[in-house]
């Protein structure tokens, strides 16, 4: 029987990606998705759940307020989040609430492959009426791997990008007369290629540093625009 998955997720797209990722893990199945907090704790409620994919950043009620308040409620269910978040006190709160697994966004299928092949073991083997010492030991690593790995990932930038340059990109940010700017602005003084800002300023917004929307003039294409999230000072020095 395949393990039941609830995606929690505000962004629609995101949502597709996490539901195509699932289906391509043998032994899981999407059995649906939330937008919201209370989306979430209605499907809870209305079906068995064993699995729930949880973002942190979204309206209403954060992940982590939705993962304190069902563990409150004494909500058995086994949460991986998946999320922009990648701060110290975002993974420890998942972590000690419970969570089985953190993965940072971006991120590659292979480790969410890994994280769902090594839950799906893990329950198999919790869900036995008695456990040898070996198979306990199998279990315990496993989280201990898992919250060591995850808070040694929060430190490490994706792959082409270098602290340096972050650095640099956000010393340029730091310096801007307005709050809110277009990637045109910062590739003006930045050492580096146009295409390779919007690069380093689409691991911010994921990362939860910047926020982005549109801005739409009276004639051309739609302007890409960012501004600091209120958190995004913090969360910067986990990378810089």
């Amino acid at each position: 029987m395949n393990l039941k998955v609830l995606i929690v997720e505000d962004d629609p797209m995101v949502a597709k990606f996490n539901r195509h990722y699932v289906e391509q893990v043998p032994g899981f199945e999407v059995a649906g998705w939330a937008a919201t907090g209370a989306e979430a704790v209605k499907l809870l409620a209305e079906q068995d759940i064993d699995l729930m994919l949880l973002d942190i950043y979204m309206p209403q009620m954060s992940g982590l307020e939705l993962l304190s308040s069902l563990r409150e409620q004494g909500s058995r269910v086994d949460i991986i989040v998946i999320s922009a978040a990648s701060d110290n006190t975002s993974i420890r709160k998942a972590l000690q609430n419970g969570a089985v697994d953190y993965l940072i966004k971006p991120f590659e299928f292979a480790r969410f492959q890994a994280a769902l092949t090594s839950y799906r073991e893990d329950h198999q083997l919790m869900h036995r009426e008695h456990l040898s010492q070996e198979q306990l030991d199998k279990l315990l690593r496993h989280t201990a791997q898992d919250a060591e790995g995850e808070a040694a990932a929060a430190l490490v930038l994706p792959k082409g990008l270098t602290e340096g340059t972050l650095e640099s990109i956000w010393s340029i940010i730091k310096q801007l007369q307005s709050p809110v700017f277009s990637t045109e602005e910062i590739s003006s003084q930045a050492p580096i290629s146009r295409i390779s800002v919007r690069k380093y300023l689409a691991f911010l917004t994921e990362a939860g540093v910047l926020e982005m929307e549109l801005s739409y003039g009276a004639v051309g294409r739609p302007v890409y625009m960012y501004k600091v999230r209120p958190e995004g000072h913090e969360l910067i020095s986990k990378y810089i």
